[in-house]
């Protein structure tokens, strides 16, 4: 089982229980309990990779530094050799074969131990995405959450227009003012048919009859002074023309 994979158990496991023992009707606290968790799951994991590197890097030097240690040991080797001091040729042959010896077993742990740093480091990314990728949904989810209450909330309120005091004695007060206005309708009516309204009408065109009798007159009679006027004036020219 790899690193990454673990860290996929591990998840799913903590999550489970945070789910199992918190109240679903307050899915902030799941969600802000299920992150914490996880940033200080990441924490935890960071330090154990940090071992790993730290071990990595330590075979690392310990390779270069046999590596350096080898070579010196290949170079005195010729002179001794050269010298004939068997002895310490000897004694150099032996240590070139223990750094060989070493160098491979060091090789082989370090190529162990960077593979395992490379797995670890790969899962730490991996663990913050989750992280970061939960703080989204967390958001989105709350968001989705508050917009489906709004609308239950909105929905039920229209559902009970029907049935609320207040819609009622609004229609009780139209249907009031709708009868009031009617029974004006039907007062006005029954005064426009009634014997004194024609009454008054009659006498108001016989009023208008006989005042348009007596402008008619008034006319005339000023038609004929007029007439009458200028009659004079012409036989008084026609005196003085004589």
């Amino acid at each position: 089982m790899g690193f990454f994979e673990r860290i996929g158990n591990l998840i799913s496991g903590f999550f489970s229980n945070i789910v199992g023992t918190a109240e679903k009707s307050n899915p902030e606290v799941v969600y802000e309990a299920a992150i914490n968790e996880r940033i200080k799951r990441h924490a935890e994991l960071k330090k154990a990779v940090s071992g790993i590197v730290y071990l990595r890097n330590k075979l690392e030097a310990e390779r270069e530094q046999k590596t350096k240690e080898l070579a010196d040991v290949n170079a005195q080797l010729p002179v001794a050799i050269e010298s004939g001091d068997d002895e310490v040729a000897l004694l150099l042959l032996q240590k070139k074969n223990e750094l060989e010896k070493a160098l491979v077993e060091v090789t082989a742990g370090l190529e162990k131990v960077s593979a395992q740093a490379e797995d670890a480091k790969e899962g730490l990314m991996a663990f913050a995405g989750e992280i970061q990728k939960l703080k989204r949904e967390r958001d989105e989810m709350l968001a989705k959450k508050a917009t489906a209450e709004a609308r239950i909330k909105i929905q039920a309120s229209l559902d009970g227009l029907s049935t609320d005091a207040d819609i009622k004695a609004l229609e009780n007060v139209r249907e009031h003012i709708q009868k009031l206005h009617a029974e004006a309708d039907v007062g006005q009516e029954l005064k426009d048919s009634s014997l004194d309204t024609r009454l008054k009408a009659i006498k108001a065109k016989t009023g208008d009859s006989q005042a348009r009798s007596q402008l008619d007159e008034l006319k005339r009679l000023h038609a004929a002074k007029a007439a009458s006027s200028a009659a004079v004036a012409e036989g008084a020219a026609g005196k003085k023309t004589l």
